[in-house]
Order: C-alpha cells, then sequence, then structure tokens
C-alpha cells in the first residue's frame, strides 16, 4: 500500500497544528519531519520542542529524518519525544548496524538514508536489519527543489534486491515529488512518498493528499 507522508519542513509554523489536522482530512497514517543541524545538511530546521509539540496535535506516526551528525547520542532523545521511525544517513554514521539497532532497542522503526550520489552497496549488509530505506531524490538541505531522475533507478534496483532477497523493508523516497511525477515515483517501487510543498503548498491539503495517493494507486495497478 502506498503511504504518502506530508513533510511538515513545508507547513506554515504559525499554524502548525492547523496544517496538520488539515492534512489529515486527506487519510494519512504518517508525518514527516526533518531535522536539520547545519553541519551535515547545510541548513538549520526543527528540534525536539517540535516533535513533542507535533506528538500532542496528532496520533499519527511520526518519520523523524535524521539529517544531523551524533545520531547515536541524539535518536533516543528523539524516540522519547515521540518518534516512531527514526531514519539515519549512512553517510554520517560510522557505525550505522549500531546506530540502527539502538533506534530499535529504544521502541522505534530504524531507517537507513542514502544521498542521491551514494550507491545502494553501501547499505549492503544493514539491509537485512533494516526497518526502512529512504532514498533522497533531492540532495539534502532545502526544500523546493526538483527530483533528482537518478533516484527512481535506485528505487527500482532497491526493489529488484528487496523482492530477490525475500526482505521486507518499505522502501520511501524524499525530495521534488509532486503531482506530476508521482506516478513515476509509485512505479519505480517505492511505498512511502514523501511530499512537502506538494501537500502543504496546496490550498487544501486534504486534498492534495488523497490527489497523491490516488495517482500513485493508479500507477502501481497500471504496473501489476
Amino acid at each position: 500500500m502506498i503511504e504518502i507522508l506530508p513533510s511538515i519542513l513545508a507547513a506554515d509554523f504559525a499554524r502548525l497544528g492547523e496544517h496538520i489536522a488539515q492534512a489529515e482530512r486527506g487519510g494519512l497514517n504518517m508525518l514527516h519531519l526533518d531535522v536539520m543541524d547545519g553541519h551535515f545538511a547545510p541548513n538549520f530546521s526543527i528540534g525536539i520542542p517540535v516533535i513533542e509539540s507535533v506528538r500532542k496535535a496528532t496520533k499519527l506516526a511520526l518519520d523523524v529524518h535524521l539529517m544531523i551528525e551524533d545520531a547515536d547520542r541524539y535518536a533516543p532523545m528523539f524516540i522519547a519525544a515521540g518518534a516512531d521511525c527514526v531514519s539515519v544517513h549512512q553517510e554520517a554514521c560510522p557505525h550505522l548496524d549500531r546506530t540502527l539497532r539502538l533506534i530499535q532497542s529504544e521502541g522505534a522503526r530504524a531507517g537507513a538514508v542514502l544521498n542521491p550520489a551514494t550507491p545502494l552497496g553501501t547499505l549492503e549488509h544493514v539491509l537485512p536489519i533494516v526497518d526502512f530505506v529512504l532514498l533522497m531524490s533531492v540532495n539534502p538541505g532545502f526544500g523546493g527543489q526538483k527530483l533528482i531522475p537518478y533516484a527512481l533507478d535506485k528505487a527500482r534496483s532497491l526493489r529488484e534486491w528487496r523482492d530477490r532477497e525475500g526482505w521486507t523493508f518499505a522502501i520511501e523516497i524524499d525530495g521534488g515529488v509532486t503531482l506530476d511525477n508521482v506516478s513515476s515515483v509509485a512505479e519505480a517501487g517505492v511505498d512511502w512518498i514523501v511530499a512537502g510543498s506538494s501537500v502543504f503548498g496546496k490550498p487544501d491539503p486534504a486534498q492534495a493528499v488523497r490527489d497523491l495517493r490516488e495517482t500513485a494507486q493508479r500507477a502501481v495497478a497500471g504496473r501489476a
């Protein structure tokens, strides 16, 4: 089943609770929250207090994407704040196996993230233990970028690899997804689709969620 995960980074933070409630009416199961530290990613974004506030505002699962250094130190804090899923970058985690297992031991689902130019093979030995893999389809740091086409090639290859080995992790993509390209994203085998301005940049976020999900599901049905 295709999941649409609105990214709150694109929401109006002065109306964050209202925007989340609007998007929820589109029939969501998850929200995406980007955490940037100004070191690994060239920008600053939300921190633990925002996660705590969002947790109070919704019962949706919170998918927290840590674009930070020293994830071992901070991941448990984000889980305590309300994160249900926590993803960390292969490029920022020298002990990735340990970090993923730490996240799982704290009660959250653990995801490994790859930047657009990082090869899939760097995850070979952790794929049997991850709960999901997040493929960046833009370079981390800023919203509103265009999807990098070869990210979909990576998604196809990862789906084939997963199916061949019988693994069960979800495949997620983040960056540049719009109503115009969501069919191609779904056809590539992506399960979780992050969308920022394509949801919160629209007059009716709930309808935007429905449009994205229905378009993606039609593409998957056509592939089958």
